[in-house]
């Protein structure tokens, strides 16, 4: 019987055979090991089923098998061919998208693998479990894994297979890095990742798909010119569009969008490259270069106010992304049908993207506490399984202490650091609410003004000029029925005084639609801060300024910024350039205010300086407007300071 079966097994991996006739001898050599009873028969006889599923994409049928083969390794005290099985289960929910269930099977391929000593097998465990915790935003647990995972790979030879594991792990690290906004050291994971990529056999697509995440980094980084020097080398390989269209179109989408943030383009050249990117991916059925590619676009004409565009691409890209579930663009493009749309139409989209955000973060909140469960499930379970030494014991809670203390000395650090930036915010916040409340305090200086002129023009009104003209008005009621040359006298003189009358009333009328608070407001603010800082440092200073502008409809948050940066400048000239005297200039130009600041200083070198606290603080705040900031300045010949502001369409 025994020969029967290994005869049917060698059948079923017979090729001329169809893919149906393979499994009915799989089938029969598995029953054949049933009625023998003997567990290592039927457990080889369920591998080959297993590799018969897998191969024929059925994974209904390959999660079956597995789960077979994972009772009867136990049964046969089988620890390889149960860790094997663990994994598996692992990868083949994962397919299914049953992430729970894989979380629990890599586990426990983890903790299988590891009592096995089996390091490499062990290592590619890890490197799964951390792509699922990297999923589900447990950056912590996933950096650990991956890192795990490339220490086992140490000293283990190179072959390709485990080049390529190499490359992932470093490609996970760099993501998780990425997702906690540590740009550069995402950046160095990358370029081990390529240089992994270079040691490999046939490595173009490990290769240019590194190359094509640094320069991501590096655009998010702007350092938009060397990110455009790498897609385009990309571009320049002779294979990639016949090996890869869907990654050439990526490309061509990423190298238009940074094209486009460097502000430095051909409006033209920029939309045929989204076209062809565009054409491409939609003639291959590839939604989601379409979709990047849409988002790219609405964004591009956002940015060059061409507002029906960018709403039709942005409309592509929610439908795209709610069709094919990509929840970071779909939460992207409503946030951009929302600035785009006014009204009811805006808040409708802004309250999806609050639904949507807040249901995400239930979701993820669930997986991580699901995986904290199934991990004190599976500690439980060893726990009632397995009799600890005495000296396993000690060492583990040496372990836990150590972990304890690693782990307090994170939360310490970065509590600290989160204290230090909230110290910072708030110090930010109350100069702010400072200049809010001078601002405040001066207009209700205005409203004053304002009150007393009224009640000063109706005093004049009421006992001057209605007194004489009730006067005026009797007289000539006196002698409206008298004739003779004395009556026609009298009439004349009182006609004389209605026309002075008339003169005092015009000039009340005048005064009336005089601006009498017109130099007041914040220009006044900020020349009491330029006189005062200026006094202070003993500086010279010229302050023009245009009354062109409309403060009041100004943003408070734009005005609260303009006076920041004349103070930060005025403190930086005054600390270090050793000038004698500024010149500071605000005026209109094409819907844009423009602030000029200069001063007769020492000047500075602007490639080493930018650094600086000081102009790091000037350049956040402009950003922070929408606005853009130069500095001009070379050694000894002074500083001069350029910003300019949207005068419309700025966000309170």
């Amino acid at each position: 019987m025994i020969d029967s079966i290994f005869s049917l097994i060698s059948y079923s991996e017979n090729k001329d055979f169809s893919s149906s006739k393979q499994l009915n001898f799989l089938n029969k050599a598995n029953s054949l090991a049933k009625e023998l009873q003997n567990d290592s028969i039927l457990l080889l006889a369920q591998k080959k089923i297993r590799n018969y599923y897998f191969n024929n994409e059925d994974f209904s049928g390959y999660i079956e098998s597995n789960q077979k083969i994972k009772l009867l390794a136990k049964r046969l005290n089988d620890s390889s061919s149960l860790a094997h099985a663990y994994n598996a289960l692992g990868y083949a929910y994962f397919l299914n998208d049953r992430k729970d269930s894989s979380y629990y099977y890599y586990s426990k391929a983890v903790k299988a693998f590891d009592k096995i000593n089996a390091d490499v097998n062990l290592s590619y465990a890890l490197g799964s479990l951390s792509k699922l915790q990297l999923d589900g935003k447990d950056y912590f647990g996933a950096g650990e894994s991956a890192v795990k995972a490339l220490r086992l790979l140490n000293g283990v030879e190179e072959t390709n297979d485990i080049q390529d594991q190499k490359w992932i792990l470093y490609n996970t690290l760099a993501s998780i890095s990425e997702a906690l906004d540590d740009d550069q050291q995402s950046l160095e994971y990358y370029n081990e990742a390529y240089e992994v990529a270079q040691r490999m056999e046939n490595d173009f697509n490990n290769s240019i798909y590194t190359l094509n995440n640094i320069a991501f980094v590096k655009r998010k980084q702007g350092k938009y010119a060397e990110a455009i020097k790498i897609f385009e080398n990309i571009l320049d390989s002779n294979t990639l569009y016949q090996k890869d269209p869907s990654f050439y179109a990526l490309i061509l989408e990423n190298l238009a969008y940074t094209n486009f943030l460097t502000g430095s383009y051909q409006k033209k050249e920029i939309i045929d490259t989204f076209e062809r990117s565009y054409q491409i991916a939609d003639s291959i059925d590839d939604d989601i270069t379409k979709m990047g590619t849409a988002i790219s676009m609405a964004k591009f004409y956002m940015g060059i106010d061409e507002k029906q565009n960018a709403l039709s691409k942005v409309k592509d890209a929610y439908n795209l992304a709610k069709n094919i579930e990509s929840n970071e663009i779909l939460l992207e493009s409503l946030l951009l049908l929302s600035k785009l749309n006014e009204g009811e139409e805006s808040v409708k989209y802004l309250n999806e993207h609050i639904k949507i955000t807040d249901s995400l973060l239930k979701v993820e909140r669930g997986v991580r506490n699901k995986h904290a469960r199934i991990e004190l499930q599976t500690d439980q379970l060893e726990a009632e399984n397995e009799q600890i030494s005495k000296e396993n014991l000690y060492l583990a809670i040496l372990s836990i202490g150590l972990l304890l203390t690693a782990i307090l000395t994170y939360v310490v650090i970065s509590q600290r650091a989160k204290n230090r930036k909230l110290k910072l915010i708030q110090v930010r916040q109350k100069a702010n609410e400072d200049i809010y409340n001078l601002m405040l305090g001066q207009q209700d200086k205005v409203d004053e003004a304002r009150t007393q002129e009224k009640k000063r023009i109706s005093e004049e009104l009421h006992d001057g000029v209605l007194g004489r003209l009730f006067g005026t008005r009797l007289s000539l009621d006196s002698i409206n029925f008298k004739d003779g040359k004395e009556a026609m006298m009298t009439r004349a003189n009182y006609i004389g005084q209605l026309k002075t009358i008339e003169e005092d009333i015009r000039k009340i009328s005048h005064e009336l639609n005089t601006d009498f608070v017109s130099g007041t407001g914040f220009m006044d603010i900020v020349s009491e801060l330029i006189e005062n800082q200026t006094q202070a440092y003993g500086l010279k200073y010229d302050f023009d300024y245009t009354d062109d502008i409309s403060w009041d409809i100004v943003p408070n948050k734009t005005k609260i910024n303009i006076y920041r940066i004349i103070q930060e400048s005025m403190q930086n000239i005054y600390k270090h350039a050793n000038a004698k005297a500024i010149k500071i200039s605000i005026s209109l130009e094409k819907s844009v205010i423009c602030l000029d600041i200069i001063d007769d200083g020492e000047g500075f070198d602007t490639s080493k300086s930018k650094k600086g606290i000081g102009l790091k603080n000037m350049t956040s705040r402009v950003e922070d407007i929408n606005g853009k900031i130069i500095f001009t300045s070379q050694s000894g010949n002074g500083t001069k300071v350029n910003v300019k502001i949207p005068y419309t369409n700025q966000s309170t």
